[in-house]
């Protein structure tokens, strides 16, 4: 028989994995300023041609800008924790599934457990 299972994929934290991760919260940061930077711009520009205020369009702007800052916060709060984490550590990247085959007499435990599989500098290096 062939059962579904989920698989942790983790990732062991290396000087060039972590370069990677920087340079990624960085980018999605710069996106998200450049975000903002487009809802002010729409907002004036809506402002500006309108006599009549409407409180719900600004309001809308408003809670889009608010929720991009939010996002950069935390990705402030990542960036700020990868710097504290020693290399070696393992992080959690990502979940799979996979399709394992049981018969009878395997050990369910083991089979309840789950896999992990590691990853460093983008090549397996280890099945847990």
């Amino acid at each position: 028989m062939q059962i579904i299972q989920t698989v942790t994929v983790k990732q062991v934290l290396t000087e060039t994995s972590k370069q990677e991760l920087l340079n990624n919260y960085e980018w999605k940061k710069q996106q998200l300023q450049k975000e903002c930077d487009q809802f002010k711009f729409e907002m004036r520009k809506w402002e500006k041609n309108q006599k009549a205020q409407n409180g719900h369009l600004r309001s809308f702007f408003d809670k889009e800008i608010e929720s991009r800052n939010e996002k950069m916060k935390l990705l402030d709060f990542q960036i700020e924790q990868l710097h504290m984490l020693p290399l070696g550590s393992e992080l959690k990247e990502k979940e799979v599934q996979s399709l394992i085959t049981i018969e009878k007499g395997d050990n369910w435990e083991e089979i309840e457990k789950g896999k992990t599989i590691i990853i460093k500098d983008g090549l397996v290096d280890d099945i847990r």
